[in-house]
């Protein structure tokens, strides 16, 4: 592994802060580098070079610099998109976000797995609420960076709503966030909510995209459709990926993220069995989920229709990851957590590879 001076701050600074308050001192860092004159050129030219030197891509109506993005989960609150896009990101994902405001889980609810590069969370969709998101979008959106900047919605329900009014819960967060989305993706696959993924059934998931799919209808800024996707976990048996994927297109969504955090603990891990269980339960993100995440990413392109977008996310750590998940059919791909150890030249690095070598698809 390339040595760096993230490198060298992570194993001496950051590696012993508590994980949750780290990400917090890195979100507030970004949110001043938004607000400060200047402050997003300078990212820019620090850590975001590379992008441009790569292809645009035209994927759900928006227009890529990179076909790499950032996952939902690290932007919780639409706090700094365009920082984190001046990192060298060619999408991000921000939420998830629930219509009403939510604590989230108990802490300590973040722990590094550092000998596998891995996280385990169970954040419990922490949030300030669907309307103070919308608040911040727009005031994106009104600058000339964030107009056309590519910035999708993370949706969830909140803890508190029963399973039968959760269609209700994902409706009420697309109304208010649409306007400002280049598309929603809906989450009914964090393991960190109560009941939240028995929400992948078919049945149950049903009247979900349904629902927001008429909500995102004409509810873009300009009045037109905002695209919706559906976000599902690594744990499905791949039966139960292909029903998604056939429910997906029967709903008119644009496509299937894939995939979020896993609730296996796999042997091949290297962290300590005890430490592993002392942590207890949560999403397991990191590069043990890459060999998953690329087999659910065959057999949704197997499923869906032509046309489908499929964005991959899971275990991505390298511009060789990117190009392999975009061999393998994937429209756009997604990381997340390898930005915890590689730092924020990480998606500028990545993108001056991909430069290099070519992205294909």
């Amino acid at each position: 592994m390339t040595r760096t001076p993230y490198s060298l701050l992570f194993d001496t600074v950051l590696r012993r802060l508590d994980p949750e308050r780290a990400h917090h001192l890195t979100i507030g860092a970004l949110r001043l580098a938004s607000a400060v004159p200047g402050g997003l050129a300078v990212l820019g030219a620090l850590f975001g070079r590379g992008a441009e030197r790569l292809p645009e891509r035209t994927v759900l109506g928006a227009r890529h610099r990179s076909p790499f993005g950032l996952a939902a989960g690290f932007d919780k609150d639409a706090v700094a998109p365009l920082a984190l896009l001046a990192l060298g990101f060619g999408h991000v994902e921000v939420g998830t976000l629930t219509p009403r405001a939510q604590p989230g889980n108990e802490t300590p609810r973040s722990f590094r797995l550092v000998a596998d590069r891995a996280l385990i969370n169970r954040m419990g969709f922490n949030n300030h609420g669907a309307d103070a998101a919308a608040r911040r979008l727009a005031a994106v959106r009104a600058t000339r960076r964030g107009r056309d900047a590519v910035i999708g919605v993370n949706l969830g329900k909140n803890k508190t709503t029963p399973a039968e009014r959760a269609a209700e819960d994902y409706r009420a967060g697309a109304r208010a966030l649409a306007p400002y989305a280049s598309y929603l993706a809906i989450n009914v696959s964090s393991p960190n909510t109560p009941g939240l993924r028995d929400l992948q059934g078919v049945d149950a998931l049903a009247p979900i995209l349904e629902a927001v799919v008429a909500e995102a209808a004409g509810g873009a800024r300009d009045g037109g459709d905002v695209p919706v996707l559906v976000k599902i976990a690594p744990d499905l048996h791949d039966e139960d990926v292909r029903a998604v994927a056939r429910l997906a297109a029967a709903t008119d969504l644009a496509g299937v993220i894939a995939a979020n955090t896993t609730i296996a603990r796999p042997a091949s891990l290297r962290t300590p069995a005890a430490r592993v269980a002392e942590i207890g339960a949560g999403g397991l993100s990191g590069p043990v989920l890459a060999e998953r995440s690329r087999a659910v990413l065959r057999l949704l392109r197997e499923e869906l229709p032509e046309g489908a977008v499929v964005i991959s996310c899971g275990g991505v750590t390298s511009a060789d990851d990117v190009r392999e998940r975009l061999d393998l059919g994937a429209d756009l791909v997604q990381g997340y957590t390898a930005l915890i150890y590689e730092g924020p030249s990480w998606p500028g690095r990545i993108a001056r590879a991909l430069a290099r070598t070519g992205a294909r698809r």
